[in-house]
């Protein structure tokens, strides 16, 4: 029986999530039979226009019952839509899969659907989906979560990757394998979300802050302090660490650590694979140390990302 897949749309939604239908489209070109069915929905059905003033038309989500419902995200962090929300929560009861792609998690999170399970978004609405529905776990770095019944992703291409997850569940890896390699995606990014925020999310309003974090980008390779920090600005180490955290959400030592990493694989990128140099110009001293932070932050060790970038380079071609 052909599973049914549904991307449920509302005004000013993000047009690129139509991408997800491009990784199930590509699963039914490859098999002996048509594995998906899909459709666009809204709450009413009828045109919808996207984010681009690009218009599609859509099917009303009472259309049927649907394996899959995808909940697609938007520019901005969507306002409320109770209609909307109340018939997603209607519809989950008889759909085995609920996912959300970016800020579609806030759609998920105002129907109840994500209450006491683990999720993501896009990494800049993490800390607003954390205040907003503290009953979420939310995980910002994740490129896309599973926690039962309910996936959510990042944002922008992200959904590629819910998509081949989704079908990786359902058809096995070998196929995903194959649909990356037609789509030109990866077929499991390495890393977490914040390779591509970088230190995005650090945005202190504080000149003393700015100025602590850039003395410490240009100076990685020394054994780095807090109580360093503090001097460079002329603060105390307390005062220093209240109001660092108080304007970026973390402490200093964790600011460091993300710095360094941005570094050393900004190194990897650019075709370093020495681990034990790698780690020595970005002041984490030992691989060992360096390999922790790696594992923990993106869930794979430098040497995953050496061997990615090398195919990476592998790739690329000069006309």
């Amino acid at each position: 029986m052909n599973k049914r897949i549904g991307l449920i749309v509302y005004d000013d939604f993000q047009i690129l999530d139509l991408a997800a239908l491009t990784v199930f489209e590509f699963a039914n070109s490859m098999q002996q039979k048509i594995q998906y069915q899909f459709a666009s929905l809204s709450l009413d059905g009828g045109p919808v226009r996207s984010s681009t003033g690009v218009v599609i038309e859509t099917q009303a989500i009472g259309f049927g019952s649907y394996d899959t419902l995808i909940i697609a995200g938007a520019l901005l962090i969507p306002k409320a839509m109770p209609a909307l929300e109340a018939k997603l929560k209607e519809a989950a009861s008889d759909t085995k899969r609920i996912a959300s792609i970016c800020s579609g998690a806030f759609v998920l999170a105002n129907s109840g659907l994500l209450d006491g399970k683990r999720a993501t978004t896009h990494w800049a609405w993490g800390r607003d989906l954390q205040q907003q529905h503290p009953a979420v776990l939310v995980d910002e770095d994740k490129i896309y979560v599973k926690d039962g019944q309910v996936w959510t992703s990042a944002g922008a291409t992200a959904c590629i990757d819910l998509a081949l997850a989704l079908v990786e569940a359902d058809l096995g890896a070998e196929v995903t394998k194959s649909i990356a390699r037609l789509m030109v995606v990866h077929h499991r990014r390495t890393g977490g979300q914040s390779q591509f925020s970088a230190m995005a999310e650090l945005e202190p309003s504080s000149d003393r802050v700015r100025d602590a974090l850039k003395f410490a980008k240009e100076n990685l390779q020394k054994d780095l302090t807090v109580e360093d920090l503090a001097e460079h600005v002329h603060w105390s180490p307390r005062h220093f660490s209240r109001v660092f955290h108080n304007q970026t959400g973390i402490a200093p030592a964790k600011a460091i650590e993300k710095l360094r990493l941005e570094a050393a694989q900004s190194l990897i990128e650019q075709g370093h694979s020495s681990i034990s140099r790698i780690a020595t110009l970005t002041g984490f001293g030992d691989e060992e140390r360096m390999r922790r932070a790696f594992l923990r932050t993106y869930g794979q060790s430098p040497k995953a990302f050496v061997h990615l970038a090398r195919l990476q380079q592998d790739n690329v071609y000069l006309s």
